[in-house]
C-alpha cells in the first residue's frame, strides 16, 4: 500500500531495483517510516533524496531496547551505499564508539564493502543490529543533560535535514563566560596531560579544558591534575565543556591491536571520526592544532572531517626540529646568520629537510657555488647533531605551547608546520607538508617563500607522493 503512492522520484537511476529493496524493508520492519527530505552534504551541495526511519531492535547485556534509526538512499542505489544516522531523542546521549561519531553517523564494515547486488538495505540492518548488540549507541540521560542534548540534535538536523545555516554559535550555559583564550586538548595520555602543562606553564590561555576519555588505570595522570590542582584547568569527559575554544589540540593516538602500519593509521582515522565533528561543533572558530601520529596525514583527516578552512587546521609538524636547528646553528656551530631564516620542512622523521627562506646576495655565481656549499656542510653537521634528539612527551608539549602562544597572541611569528602544501613545490595532491607559515589567531595568514633549490623540492615532491598513497588507501 505504501509504495502505491510513494515511489523514488525519477532522479533515481535504478528505480525498479530501488523499490524492490524498499518494499523489503518495509515488510521486515513495518514501522519504518518513508519520506523524501532535503539532505546537505559536507561540500554545502544539497539533494532531495529518500530516506526511511524507524526502530531496530536490539538485545544488550540481558535487556531490549529499540535503537531509532534513519537511513538515507542515494539516487544511485543499490550501487552506492545509504548514509546512515542514530536519530535519539532528546533523552537519548550518543556513545561515541568504533560504529558511530558524535554526530551520530553510523560507519560499519559493511558500508565500507558496499557491492550490489551482495550487499543490500536488510543485510545492512542485519549488521547494524548485531554491531550495537556489541556496542550500545545509545544511553539514557538525566534531565540536566537532557536540554543539552536537545541543543546537539537540532544541530545534527541541521547537517541532514537541509539547513545550511549551521555556523551558530552554540550556547553553553555560560559555562564559559568571561573566558578570552581557552584551550582544548583532547586526550589525556603523556601528550596530552605535557602539552597542558605546557600551556599552564607559559600561561598562553585564560582556560585550559582537558577532555580525558580513559578509563581505570590509565587515569593516572588526570588524578594528579585534579589533586594538585593546576589553576584554569578543567578536566571533562564532555564535549561540550570544549565550547568556544580558540585552539583545539588533538594528542589522542588509536591503542588498538592493529597488525600492519595502515591498520595504525585506519584506527586513528576511525577515532578521529568520532572527536573532530564534535569539538568542531562546539568551536566552530577554533584552529585545529594536530600532534597524533603520523602528523601529516592526521592532519589531512581532520581537514576533510571538519570541513573547516585549510587555513585553520594545522599540523605540529617539524616546529620542534626547526627551534631545535636554529639553536644547534647558533649555539653550537656559531652560524648565526645562517640560522635566522633556517627551518627543518617536510614530513616528521627522516625525510625531514632542512631550507631556507632567504639566501645572501653574493657578487657573481661562483661566490654564491662557494656559499651553497659552505652552508650545506653547516646545515648536515647541525642535522647530525639534531638526529641525535628524540621528540619525547614534554617536548612536543612545550612545542605545542609556542604555537598556541603564536595563535591566541596574533604574533604573526613564522613557524614550521603542517600545512597544506597543494600548489607549493609543484604538488598537485591534497597533503599536508612543514613549511615555514606566519601563524596568527586565524591560523595560517601566510605561507614563506622558500628558496628555489631542485634537490629540497624533489624531496617534498617524493614525501608528497608516498603521503598521498597512503591517504588513498584510508577508509574516510
Amino acid at each position: 500500500k505504501l509504495f502505491s503512492f510513494f515511489s523514488p522520484p525519477s532522479q533515481y537511476k535504478f528505480r525498479d531495483l530501488t523499490i524492490e529493496e524498499l518494499k523489503d524493508v518495509s515488510k521486515t520492519y513495518p514501522n519504518f517510516t518513508f519520506s523524501m527530505n532535503t539532505y546537505t552534504f559536507k561540500d554545502g551541495s544539497q539533494k532531495d533524496l529518500l530516506n526511511f526511519s524507524g526502530t531496530v531492535p536490539v538485545k544488550y547485556a540481558g535487556s531490549s531496547y529499540n535503537i531509532p534509526i534513519r537511513l538515507w538512499i542515494l539516487d544511485s542505489h543499490p550501487f552506492a551505499p545509504p548514509i546512515c544516522f542514530l536519530k535519539p531523542t532528546a533523552n537519548m546521549g550518543i556513545a561515541v564508539g568504533k560504529h558511530v561519531d558524535a554526530r551520530g553517523r553510523i560507519y560499519l564494515p559493511y558500508l565500507q564493502n558496499w557491492s550490489h547486488p551482495k550487499s543490500t538495505l536488510i543485510g545492512l540492518i542485519k549488521e547494524m543490529i548485531a554491531k550495537f548488540e556489541e556496542e550500545l549507541p545509545l544511553y539514557s540521560l538525566s534531565s540536566s543533560d537532557a536540554a543539552r542534548q536537545s541543543e546537539l540534535l537540532s544541530y545534527i538536523a541541521k547537517i541532514t535535514e537541509g539547513e545550511t545555516d549551521i555556523k551558530s554559535r552554540s550556547k553553553t550555559g555560560g559555562r564559559n563566560e568571561g573566558c578570552f583564550n581557552k584551550i582544548t586538548v583532547v586526550g589525556a595520555g603523556d601528550l596530552g596531560i605535557a602539552c597542558v602543562l605546557a600551556v599552564a606553564a607559559k600561561d598562553v590561555a585564560d582556560k585550559v579544558v582537558l577532555l580525558d576519555f580513559s578509563e581505570g588505570a590509565a587515569k593516572g595522570g588526570t588524578m594528579d591534575l585534579e589533586i594538585f590542582a593546576v589553576p584554569n584547568v578543567e578536566i571533562s569527559k564532555d564535549f561540550s565543556a570544549s565550547a568556544d575554544s580558540k585552539v583545539v589540540v588533538l594528542t589522542v593516538n588509536s591503542l588498538g591491536n592493529a597488525q600492519t602500519y595502515l591498520d595504525v593509521i585506519q584506527s586513528n582515522v576511525d577515532l578521529f571520526r568520532g572527536i573532530i565533528p564534535a569539538v568542531s561543533h562546539y568551536s566552530q572558530n577554533a584552529v585545529l592544532l594536530v600532534a597524533s601520529h603520523p602528523v601529516e596525514v592526521m592532519t589531512f583527516v581532520s581537514w576533510k572531517l571538519s570541513s573547516f578552512p585549510k587555513s585553520r587546521v594545522i599540523g605540529v609538524g617539524a616546529n620542534l626540529d626547526s627551534e631545535r636547528f636554529r639553536y644547534i646553528l647558533t649555539n653550537l656551530l656559531k652560524a648565526e646568520v645562517l640560522a635566522k631564516d633556517a627551518w627543518v620542512i617536510g614530513e616528521q622523521g627522516e625525510d625531514k629537510v632542512p631550507s631556507w627562506t632567504s639566501c645572501n646576495v653574493a657578487a657573481n655565481q661562483t661566490e654564491a657555488m662557494a656559499a651553497r656549499n659552505s652552508r650545506e656542510k653547516v646545515a648536515n653537521r647541525a642535522m647530525e647533531v639534531l638526529k641525535g634528539k628524540g621528540q619525547r612527551s614534554w617536548s612536543v608539549g612545550l612545542s605545542v605551547a609556542d604555537l598556541a602562544d603564536s595563535i591566541l597572541k596574533d604574533k604573526r611569528k613564522v613557524h614550521s608546520v603542517s600545512t597544506l602544501a597543494k600548489g607549493c613545490c609543484n604538488i598537485n595532491s591534497e597533503v599536508f607538508l612543514s613549511l615555514p607559515c606566519i601563524l596568527g589567531t586565524s591560523g595560517v595568514i601566510e605561507m614563506v617563500r622558500l628558496e628555489e633549490d631542485p634537490l629540497m623540492q624533489e624531496k617534498l615532491q617524493s614525501s608528497a607522493g608516498s603521503i598521498h598513497d597512503l591517504q588513498q588507501q584510508l577508509k574516510l
